[in-house]
């Protein structure tokens, strides 16, 4: 089959036959390309004898080889005879290149395909009483390809020759250029999956042929002869269709008809959804495919061991409702994939307003991580509707609760009726982003804590806008005011720092004591306390509202109101003891300011738990 073949020399190559008669045939190197040598079924090595080359033959089946098979000769190095064991070593290299050319009966088999090169597989239908039913399903995973299947079936005479063992030398030639029958049964183009069934009731070799016209690609293929014991792709319904069945700014609805395969198999089987901004995929193969081409390795599906790779760090996975999405961040856009289990209506969240996105459902077999693709569909979010812009008043305080998942910005206009004006901003829970642009220019862009203040200077009518934004995923609170007055502060003067300090040598079993800073300017200052359990006190302090008042809180909860300032800073400190509390308890205490305005600031709340012993 491989004879190492040397331009212009003759050579004789002997072979025997099934009833081990010597047979031999002497032609020239040209003629040897188009020599019609045995092909076997059963593969088996036979003997050949060689004047100065070595010679394999492959027993399979009585057919003539398809001239790119016998080029491979041309194409190889002079050998020299080799020894027993390197002999030995070179019949198999030889037979296992060939017979990776088979293709395994039940089994799916990778394909990879060069450019404008063709590629041949082969299967063998052996003969039987009873028509013999196949089924050949191709999945390209890239561009469209050419594939065709086609029949060999030698002449009557040709196997009846080969059957009697009627060997002579002269009818042997005659009998292997009796023609073969070659018939094209199927042919298609393109890159959808697609799936042949045929009934053989003779021995045939079937070919099948791929091709690539656009460029290097793979394919997966699958072949068997065994229809009854089940599927390896999972059923579609009928009506393999997506629908979408609602649409909103960053949300769309789909549902599909269930496959017959989750009603059979329910535990094996679960839908995966994929969502994109380029396309629809035809299979799954196709979106690893252009998922791998964008930089990235594909994502494993839920418990599918889809493809061996681990998340990359440009992957975000998102947990919810036992479900899993994967999002791969390449440049041109997000590829998502998401497994639902087995329901079949699902909303898919986090899309941005108007966009247009294309989504595809696959029902995928656990078992055998063999995947079906549902008919794909597209739909477009309805357009963010325009912020919200409110009108601030001067000397009118308003507070706004940022949501941080969103990350949308809220706007406030502030119309100047005087030269000089001041932005307040106090902080009250989060973190908060503020842009200021005067008649559509930036005068200041940052991050605010604490209680901040903006003097800005112009003309009258300038026109203010204020967006702010939250830059934590939680929801963050701010109180906002805008003022011509800058002698009449709405906010009480606040202090370096707004913690609560508690003295641990001064706990006993009945009491605390803390301390906190005050300002230059005269004010009130209230304690409350709480009684809390050691779990909650994350939770309380995270909650912590700074510009809530006591007003909410029980009576019983107060401690003691004061009055107290001092000019030098160093010196606006107080303390407290707070008596009367329960042993090795855990307490939360808060301190609330109130400025002349009877606005309340609250410090950052303090967790001390009394003595166990004293």
């Amino acid at each position: 089959l491989a004879a190492a073949l040397q331009g212009g020399n003759l050579f004789f190559l002997k072979y025997r036959d099934t009833t081990g008669e010597l047979l031999s045939v002497q032609q020239g190197v040209a003629a040897a390309l188009t020599l019609p040598l045995p092909f076997l079924i059963a593969p088996r090595l036979v003997e050949l004898e060689e004047k100065e080359r070595v010679g394999l033959v492959l027993k399979m089946f009585w057919f003539y080889l398809p001239p790119h098979l016998l080029m491979v000769a041309c194409l190889c190095h002079s050998i020299k005879v080799p020894t027993t064991s390197s002999q030995q070593s070179f019949k198999t290299d030889l037979f296992n290149f060939y017979h990776s050319l088979i293709l395994a009966d039940g089994k799916e088999t990778t394909v990879h395909l060069l450019k404008d090169i063709p590629k041949r597989y082969y299967f063998v239908l052996e003969e039987g009483g009873a028509l013999a039913p196949f089924t050949i399903t191709v999945t390209p995973c890239d561009v469209p390809i050419e594939w065709s299947i086609h029949v060999h079936k030698a002449s009557a005479s040709f196997l009846g020759k080969a059957a009697r063992g009627d060997h002579d030398t002269q009818e042997d030639s005659k009998s292997q250029k009796a023609p073969s029958m070659v018939s094209t049964i199927f042919n298609y183009k393109g890159n959808s999956v697609e799936t042949y069934m045929g009934m053989s009731s003779h021995s045939a070799l079937y070919m099948l042929e791929f091709l690539s016209t656009e460029r290097d690609t793979h394919i997966t293929v699958y072949f068997t002869t065994d229809t009854t014991s089940g599927h390896l792709y999972p059923e579609l319904p009928m009506d393999p269709r997506l629908d979408v069945v609602g649409i909103g700014h960053t949300t769309v609805t789909l549902t599909w008809k269930h496959s017959p395969s989750v009603l059979q198999h329910r535990e094996n089987i679960q839908y995966c959804l994929l969502v994109n901004e380029k396309h629809n995929y035809k299979s799954l193969c196709a979106a690893e495919t252009a998922i791998r081409s964008s930089g990235m390795k594909p994502p494993p599906a839920l418990a599918l061991s889809l493809s061996p790779y681990l998340l990359e760090p440009q992957q975000v996975m998102i947990l919810s409702n036992s479900e899993l999405s994967i999002i791969n961040k390449a440049s041109s856009g997000e590829v998502r994939q998401i497994c639902v289990g087995i329901k079949n209506t699902y909303t898919v969240p986090n899309l941005s307003p108007s966009t247009q996105y294309y989504f595809d459902v696959f029902v995928v077999n656990l078992l055998t991580n063999a995947s079906a693709a549902y008919t794909g569909t597209f739909a477009r979010t309805l357009e963010e509707p325009e912020p919200k812009v409110v009108e601030l008043k001067d000397g009118k305080v308003i507070q706004v609760v940022l949501d941080g998942k969103k990350g949308k910005f809220y706007s406030l206009q502030y119309q100047a009726m005087h030269k000089k004006i001041q932005f307040s901003f106090l902080l009250c829970h989060g973190q908060v982003r503020i842009h200021i642009t005067k008649n559509g220019k930036t005068v200041a862009l940052e991050n605010i804590s604490g209680l901040r203040y903006f003097s800005l200077k112009g003309k009258l009518l300038d026109t203010y806008l204020v967006q702010l934004r939250s830059t934590e995923e939680s929801n963050s609170s701010v109180k906002v005011q805008v003022s011509s007055h800058f002698h009449k502060p709405l906010f009480p003067l606040l202090p370096e720092s707004l913690k609560i300090k508690s003295f641990s040598k001064l706990r006993t079993c009945n009491s605390v004591t803390i301390a906190w800073l005050g300002t230059q300017e005269e004010s009130k200052y209230c304690v409350y306390k709480k009684r809390i359990e050691e779990d909650q006190v994350w939770r309380e302090l995270q909650s912590a509202d700074r510009c809530s008042g006591p007003e909410s809180r029980p009576k019983s909860e107060k401690v003691l109101c004061k009055y107290f300032y001092d000019i030098n800073l160093q010196r606006a400190v107080t303390t407290e003891t707070i008596q009367g509390l329960d042993t090795g308890t855990l307490y939360l205490f808060d301190v609330y300011l109130f400025g002349p305005s009877g606005i309340p600031i609250r410090y950052h709340s303090k967790a001390v738990k009394t003595r166990k012993k004293c």
